[in-house]
C-alpha cells in the first residue's frame, strides 16, 4: 500500500510518500481505521494524534501502589490501543479533510519518535526489575533498539524519499495492548513464573524485540535501500551525505551510554525512568530536525545542540572521578579512625556536613549563615 500526496506550505512544494507492507496493516486495520474515519466527526487531524499518550505514562507509574492495580492495566491497554488507531487515522483525516500540511507530517512523527520512549518503558511497570524482571540496563539497551528501529525508517526516507513503515510498529502495538488486558486478567505475577523450563517471560520480551529489528527491521531497510540504489533513485550519493541523519543518534548513544559507566552516583538505577525520558526527549529532537530536513530537502546537520548539554556533564564527571582518595589529614582530624581511604573520605565529607549543620544552627543571621557556608566550601576545596 503507497500514498503520495503532494503538501505546499510558504513557497515550497513537498511530496509525502509512504509504503505501509505490514500484512497486520493492510489487511486488518486498515479497514479497521477506513470505518473509524467514515463513522467518526470531523474535527481537526492534529487533534486525533495521541492525545492520551500523557494519560498512559501517568497511571502506569502508580507510585503508591506495589504493583500496578489490575483495573488501570485495563484502562492503559485501552489507551494504548486508541491511541495507536488515532495514530492511524489521523492522516486519513487530514487527507478527507483536505488539510494535509507539512506541520501536520512533523506534528505526527514527531509525536511517534517521543512516544517509542514511552512504549518501552510502560514494560518496566509490567516485569519490574529483580531475578525475574528486566534490569535498568537491559532495558535501557531494549530502547535504543526501538529508537534505531525508528531512525532506520526516516533515514531510509531522506535517502529515497520515500517513508517505509516498520512492520515492527503495527505488531508491538496490538502485541503491548493485548498485554496490558491479560495483565489486568492474571495479574502482574503471572510474568514473573516461567513459561517454558526456566525460560522468563522477560526473556521472550527481550527476545522478540531484538529479533524483530535484527529479522525485520534492519533487513527491510537495507533492501528498499538497495532498491533505490539499483534504481538510481537515491537523493544522496556519497557515503557521508548518506549517513549523516545517523551521526547525531549515534553520538546521543555513546554520550549516554558512558555517561551510565561513569556515574558517581549510578544514575540509572537510581533514576531509571528520569534518564529514560531524557534521552527519549533528546531522540525525538534529533528526530523532528531530521523531519524537517527530509519536507524541505535540505542537508541534515551532523550535530543537535541537544548532544551540548550531556556532552557538558560528561566533561564535568572527571572532576569528581580523578579527587585524590586519601582526603584527611591525620594531624588536622586526629578524632578520625584510621581505614581505608575511601572509608575516609566517606568520614570526612560527613563531618563537613555536621559541621555546616551545627553552625548553621547556632548562627541566627543571614550573614552568618553564609560565613559558615563559605568556610565550610573552603574547607572541602582545601582537602579536595
Amino acid at each position: 500500500r503507497r500514498e503520495s500526496l503532494m503538501l505546499r506550505i510558504s513557497g515550497f512544494l513537498h511530496e509525502y510518500s509512504a509504503v505501509d507492507s505490514n500484512p497486520l496493516s493492510l489487511y486488518v486495520m486498515h479497514p479497521f481505521w477506513n470505518t473509524i474515519v467514515k463513522v467518526r466527526p470531523r474535527p481537526a487531524p492534529n487533534r486525533t494524534a495521541k492525545p492520551v499518550l500523557p494519560w498512559v505514562f501517568l497511571i502506569s507509574a502508580a507510585p503508591d501502589h506495589q504493583h500496578v492495580p489490575n483495573g488501570v492495566w485495563v484502562i492503559v491497554g485501552l489507551l494504548n490501543f486508541i491511541a495507536y488507531t488515532l495514530d492511524g487515522v489521523d492522516g486519513k483525516q487530514a487527507r478527507r479533510t483536505n488539510s494535509s500540511t507539512p506541520l501536520g507530517e512533523l506534528f505526527d512523527h514527531g509525536l511517534d519518535s517521543w512516544a517509542c520512549v514511552y512504549f518501552v518503558v510502560t514494560v518496566y511497570s509490567t516485569f519490574g526489575r529483580g531475578s525475574t524482571g528486566v534490569s535498568v540496563f537491559v532495558l535501557y539497551l531494549l530502547l535504543w533498539v526501538v529508537l534505531f528501529s525508528f531512525i532506520l525508517s526516516h533515514w531510509e526516507k531522506y535517502n529515497t524519499g520515500i517513508l517505509f513503515l516498520p512492520w515492527g510498529y503495527d505488531i508491538s502495538q496490538v502485541t503491548i495492548s493485548i498485554v496490558y488486558i491479560v495483565t489486568a486478567i492474571v495479574g502482574v505475577e503471572a510474568w514473573y513464573a516461567p513459561f517454558l523450563f526456566n525460560f522468563l517471560y522477560r526473556d521472550l520480551f527481550t527476545t522478540m524485540i531484538i529479533a524483530c529489528a535484527l529479522t525485520v527491521t534492519l533487513p527491510m531497510s537495507l533492501y528498499n535501500f538497495y532498491k533505490a540504489y539499483k534504481n538510481n533513485t537515491l537523493k544522496h550519493h556519497s557515503v557521508y551525505e548518506i549517513m549523516l541523519p545517523l551521526v547525531s543518534p549515534v553520538l546521543l548513544f555513546v554520550l549516554c551510554t558512558t555517561w551510565i559507566f561513569v556515574s558517581p552516583m549510578d544514575i540509572l538505577e537510581v533514576h531509571p525512568r528520569l534518564f529514560y525520558f531524557m534521552v527519549g526527549t533528546a531522540f525525538a529532537n534529533i528526530s523532528c530536525q531530521l523531519i524537517v530536513c527530509q519536507m524541505s530537502s535540505t542537508r541534515c546537520q551532523p550535530l543537535n545542540w541537544m548532544l551540548l548539554p550531556i556532552a557538558l556533564v560528561l566533561g564535568s564527571l572527571p572532576a569528581f572521578l580523578l579527587v585524590p582518595l586519601r582526603l584527611v589529614d591525620p594531624l588536622l582530624l586526629p578524632a578520625l579512625s584510621p581505614g581505608e581511604p575511601a572509608e575516609q573520605a566517606l568520614q570526612y565529607t560527613t563531618l563537613l556536613a555536621k559541621e555546616a549543620h551545627a553552625g548553621l544552627t547556632r548562627s541566627g543571621g543571614r550573614e552568618n549563615q553564609l560565613a559558615v557556608c563559605r568556610s565550610t566550601v573552603n574547607n572541602c576545596c582545601k582537602y579536595l
